[in-house]
């Protein structure tokens, strides 16, 4: 009598479960980094799942798990009720910042972004004026955006790197309104900032485009509501329309390159 031996066949694809699509993102992210091809997918439950080769689930695991220590119990790190995104609580010493400089701020009216004076040298007001506002309304505009889009961008990229992500972005979008309008004119307000904090939250998911289809789709989700949002809030009539769009514009190029030169540093040097 022959004896038939069954063999077992190898599984193709491991299966790393995530419970939503932020963490299924987050754990991506971090597999990215350490040089691991995953794949996203989704069942029809709605769980979140993340493939990747069986040769390196075990290395896949490790990573994953040291994230989760080094993530666990961040003190200004909150979840926004109803969502899944993280919130970082310092952006609120950046609204008082702003708010304490409005009060004083008529002892810096050298501050102002007076294309005149730029072009004759001036060149630090590109910087100064992204403190300083017109009215208390001006000001309440941009603290109640900023707090949100700032909050959003220090939980996701930390609070150093999303407050100069910004800050640069605000500063470049002056000077770049500036060469585009020849005419000369005044402005001043830290809504060139505040878009360009936007604009890293948007750019927050481009280096996914290394997790396949399901990766490309955060990608353009991520992008599209970025989007929407600055024309929801950037576009006002009253407002430098511009200079707005050269902040979202500046944001979405520092958010992309903080994102795809993290996907090189090993995680355990990606800590905020």
């Amino acid at each position: 009598m022959k004896v038939r031996r069954v063999i077992e066949a190898e599984p193709t694809v491991a299966t790393i479960p995530a419970r939503t699509e932020r963490q299924a993102m987050d754990w991506s992210l971090v597999l990215a980094s350490q040089g691991i091809g995953v794949q996203l997918d989704r069942e029809p439950q709605g769980a979140w799942l993340l493939h990747v080769e069986p040769a390196d689930q075990a290395r896949a695991e490790a990573a994953i798990a040291q994230y989760r220590r080094e993530n666990r119990g961040i003190g200004w790190h909150r979840e926004l009720p109803g969502s899944e995104l993280l919130y970082d609580a310092r952006a609120l010493f950046w609204a008082l910042a702003v708010s304490l400089v409005f009060l004083v701020q008529d002892a810096f009216e050298r501050g102002l972004f007076d294309t005149r004076a730029v072009r004759q040298g001036e060149w630090w007001r590109a910087f100064t004026a992204t403190w300083l506002h017109r009215d208390f309304g001006h000001l309440a505009s941009n603290v109640a955006l900023g707090v949100v889009f700032l909050g959003l961008a220090m939980a996701r990229f930390g609070a150093v790197t999303a407050l100069v992500g910004a800050f640069l972005s605000g500063t470049l979008a002056n000077l770049t309104a500036m060469w585009l309008r020849p005419e000369p004119y005044v402005g001043l307000g830290a809504s060139g900032m505040v878009m360009g904090a936007l604009g890293m939250i948007a750019a927050q998911s481009i280096p996914l485009w290394t997790a396949g289809r399901r990766g490309t789709r955060v990608i353009l989700s991520s992008m599209g509501t970025g989007a929407l949002l600055f024309l929801i809030t950037g576009t006002n009539e009253n407002s430098d329309v511009l200079a707005h769009l050269c902040g979202f514009v500046y944001g979405l190029l520092f958010g992309g390159l903080v994102g795809l030169m993290r996907t090189s540093i090993p995680v355990d040097q990606t800590k905020n």
